[in-house]
Parts: C-alpha cells; sequence; structure tokens
C-alpha cells in the first residue's frame, strides 16, 4: 500500500508540475507579447501642418513623400467624353459629320508620388460614332460610321490614327467609300487636340 501511495504522489507532482508549466508558458507569453498598434485618426491639425509644408505632395499621411499611387479613372473616363463630345460638327468638301456618341472609351489614369515627386500617365483607347451628310452629284445622303482609335498614351498623340468603319449602305459604291473614308479622318486633327487638352488638364491633377 505504501508503495501505491508513493507512485500515486510522483505522478500527482508530475500532473501538477505539467499543469504548472503550461499556465506560465501562458502567462509569459501574454506578458511578452507586444501590443498592437491602436488605429488613430488624423486630426484637423495634423492635415493642416501637412498642408502646411509646400515642398510636401501627397496625402497628409505620407509625410515622407514615398511612393503613393492614385487611380483616377473615373474623372479621365468622363473628361475625354466631354472633351471630344464638344468638337461639333466638321465640315469637308464634299459635306460635313459630328461625333454623336463616344460608343467606347476604356482605359486607366493614375497620378504616382514617388520621393516627394509627381508623375502622370495614362493609356485609352476610344470608338466614336459619327453621323453626317455627304453630297453626291446633286443629291444629299446621310450616313454613320465609326472612328476607332487604338491605344495611345501620355506625351505620344504625336503618332495618333484612326480607322474609319462605315456602315453598310446599298447606295454608296466602293469609290464613294473609300473617298468617305478619306474626309472623315480629318477629325483626327481635332481630337488630337483634345486630347493634347486633356494631358495638360492632367497634369495639374
Amino acid at each position: 500500500m505504501e508503495g501505491g501511495g508513493v507512485v500515486s504522489s510522483d505522478k500527482q507532482n508530475a500532473e501538477s508540475n505539467a499543469t504548472s508549466s503550461y499556465t506560465y508558458w501562458v502567462r509569459e507569453t501574454k506578458q511578452d507579447a507586444a501590443p498592437l498598434p491602436v488605429p488613430r485618426k488624423l486630426t484637423a491639425q495634423d492635415i493642416s501642418s501637412g498642408s502646411n509644408s509646400s515642398n510636401h505632395l501627397g496625402s497628409a499621411w505620407n509625410k515622407a513623400g514615398t511612393w503613393e499611387e492614385k487611380n483616377l479613372n473615373k474623372w479621365a473616363t468622363e473628361r475625354i467624353k466631354e472633351l471630344v463630345l464638344s468638337l461639333g460638327s466638321l465640315e469637308f468638301p464634299s459635306g460635313k459629320a459630328e461625333i454623336a456618341e463616344v460608343s467606347r472609351c476604356k482605359g486607366d489614369a493614375f497620378l504616382v508620388t514617388v520621393r516627394n515627386k509627381k508623375r502622370v500617365g495614362y493609356t485609352y483607347e476610344i470608338t466614336l460614332q459619327v453621323k453626317g451628310e455627304w453630297v453626291i452629284g446633286e443629291e444629299k445622303k446621310t450616313f454613320k460610321g465609326n472612328l476607332d482609335i487604338a491605344e495611345f498614351s501620355f506625351g505620344e498623340l504625336d503618332d495618333l490614327q484612326v480607322e474609319v468603319r462605315l456602315n453598310e449602305d446599298k447606295d454608296l459604291v466602293h469609290q464613294d467609300k473609300h473617298r468617305l473614308r478619306q474626309d472623315m479622318k480629318a477629325f483626327l486633327k481635332p481630337i488630337r487636340e483634345k486630347l493634347l487638352e486633356f494631358e495638360a488638364e492632367l497634369k495639374e491633377r
């Protein structure tokens, strides 16, 4: 019986030590763990002091001027549409036409602050629906078509190109279509001017 009592006592001590060791480990972990950072909302004074620095660009939280990128897609898409639609009608020797709708305006525009320096950029492509009148002999005919402007980017508008697609019209023979496509390419210059205006506005963002 005494031997059994000793074994029982040893077993109880082992269990007690294991429990004590486990409890101590948990307590030690809680004490040694670093406290989680608490988010702090910027005060009006923080924002004011940040905006008063004439050499600082970007958000108030980024006073070090490290990398910060701002998405300008919404503004850029709407502004490109507005500028292009403001062109009005264009007259050419055999008739006139106007941009009726911007059916496609897709791309990205951004503002990046790197080491306290501002940089802007964009890449877009657009499709414009056009409608107009064309004089064939003594008869005026209406037509519709599209102007496709492939991908263009910041600082590369000198290379801008336009592809003219005319809607099917049985009254227009091949020769007439060719001449009309050439006339419609006259839209390229005023469109480029509007996009240059867009670039100038983008640089001021």
